[in-house]
């Protein structure tokens, strides 16, 4: 991977990072993303299911739905989706459906993470939509939100 797209993912995902702060600051637990479409964010998105009383309501959910309604079409082709964690298997279904052509994202999730962790929904060899994916970027920054955010709950 060139310097310049590494350099590219960690400016994404530093905006990620401040979704998943909004959604701390809002009680929910701290979760962000964004979608990337030629070089500018179209959707932005993090963790509102607690506050809008819905299940579905998580930062990538979200930001798939702004970026459709930004570029007028449920596909969203030629888009890279970055997440401050692993996505899990409702949201990673959501970016097969809507053939995102990049998955970029920070921490693991151990518990529900759908790319490698529990699961492979995303590049599941009878989907014909395959997925470009790229973990660990700013995964330290994006776990110490997390742990924290669940110590201070405790």
């Amino acid at each position: 991977m060139s310097p310049q797209k590494t350099a590219a993912d960690e400016l994404w995902m530093e905006e990620a990072l401040r979704c998943a702060q909004r959604a701390l600051e809002s009680g929910e637990v701290p979760v962000g993303a964004v979608v990337v479409f030629d070089g500018r964010i179209v959707g932005r998105g993090w963790n509102r299911n607690i506050s809008d009383f819905d299940p579905t309501a998580h930062a990538e959910i979200i930001a798939l739905r702004a970026a459709g309604a930004a570029v007028g079409n449920h596909r969203l082709e030629g888009c890279e989706l970055f997440a401050t964690i692993e996505p899990c298997s409702m949201c990673a279904g959501a970016l097969v459906h809507a053939r995102i052509q990049r998955v970029i994202y920070g921490a693991d999730d151990p518990k529900a993470g759908a790319v490698q962790s529990v699961m492979k929904v995303l590049n599941h060899p009878q989907l014909n939509h395959k997925i470009e994916v790229r973990n660990g970027v700013l995964a330290g920054r994006s776990t110490e939100l997390l742990q924290s955010f669940f110590r201070n709950r405790r």
